[in-house]
């Protein structure tokens, strides 16, 4: 029989210990897509910045949104470094190591960027929930955005409260109080994203439904798609959050694991808006302007409509082109156009 050279610890610790480092690697992962996607949108808005504020804007928000994401990667990084290998042969093992330093600057900080950019997400999702309701008139979506944003102002107390609590000194994440705050944070933070997912959804399905009783599917997939249904929704991350508050709730080592996966899920999701925005593809306050006020023939109502989401699809990439020259983004928007309105008459 082989020896034994595992740890004297209960394996219950042992196994905290693993979904731990497993976390970091998830973390790191999740890190990597966000710089992708990070890249992808700061090129596409930065061309835009002379055309719209609205891209100055959103670029300073994925930048803060990486730069917090970035030191919640080193504080994380760090925290793996003193618990297995600067204090390795603390008394009961790495984990009691993480339990009794919770009041350490590392692990405040990393205490503060969770909560931050979970409020950062939850907030570009309720905005994002405000445009595509503002269709059905500003009044309504102002009503309708008006129970997300209390829950959210809830969720942002409760959270202050749950990260100071978790930072004192002799208490953590997993401690009576602190673990009390966690799960009422968690569930009303994830209370407000399924919300905001179901009116979201809900809204989207109804102007598939309306987009699709008019346009041929191939000419309005780009807005309608149930893949453009589940991004703009958040839908990923409302399911990644719930399987975490559940473990967390029950104290499960896998809420180690489902922390960062989450976490990660709801950066990489707002990113994927704001691609989806800048790129001209995401659901806008005049999307569905066109089937508000055309009338006529059925055969003049496509056309129309075929032609608002052709310019408006076509703006964005003339946008992307406008260093090289006026003259090539309005030729490369009137391709498009004539692409567009050329399928519909073949169609016909």
């Amino acid at each position: 029989m082989a020896p034994y050279y595992g740890p004297d610890e209960p394996q219950s610790t042992v196994q905290l210990e693993r979904f731990f480092l497993a976390g970091d690697v998830a973390c790191g992962v999740g890190y990597g897509i966000q710089l992708v996607l990070f890249y992808s949108c700061a090129i596409y808005l930065w061309n835009r910045r002379k055309q719209s504020r609205k891209a100055l804007f959103l670029l300073a928000y994925i930048t803060l949104l990486l730069s917090v994401s970035t030191i919640f990667l080193i504080v994380q990084a760090r925290t793996v470094q003193l618990m297995y290998v600067d204090n390795r042969n603390y008394p009961g093992g790495p984990w009691p190591f993480f339990l009794a330093t919770q009041n350490w600057a590392v692990n405040t900080i990393f205490d503060a960027c969770l909560f931050t950019l979970t409020f950062l997400c939850d907030t570009l999702m309720l905005w994002r929930c405000w445009v595509i309701w503002t269709s059905a008139g500003k009044l309504i979506a102002y009503l309708v955005s008006a129970i997300p944003a209390l829950t959210l102002l809830a969720s942002f107390i409760m959270g202050t409260f749950w990260t100071l609590e978790s930072s004192q000194p002799g208490l953590s994440f997993y401690s009576k109080l602190p673990l009390a705050f966690g799960t009422s944070y968690y569930s009303i933070s994830l209370g407000v994203n399924i919300i905001m997912t179901f009116l979201i959804t809900g809204r989207l399905l109804a102007y598939r439904k309306q987009i699709l009783d008019t346009l041929p599917a191939e000419h309005a997939k780009g807005y309608v798609s149930l893949l453009t249904i589940v991004v703009e929704s958040a839908a990923i991350y409302s399911v990644c959050a719930f399987l975490f508050l559940i473990t967390y709730s029950v104290n499960n080592p896998a809420n180690q694991v489902l922390l960062f996966i989450s976490c990660a899920a709801q950066q990489i999701t707002s990113y994927m808006i704001i691609y989806r925005l800048v790129d001209g593809r995401a659901w806008r306050k005049d999307t569905l302007f066109a089937f508000s006020t055309q009338k006529g023939s059925p055969e003049k109502y496509q056309k129309d409509v075929v032609n608002h989401l052709s310019t408006f699809r076509a703006a964005s990439v003339g946008f992307a082109l406008s260093e090289a020259g006026n003259e090539t983004a309005t030729s490369m928007g009137t391709d498009i156009h004539d692409s567009y309105y050329g399928n519909l008459r073949y169609a016909k």
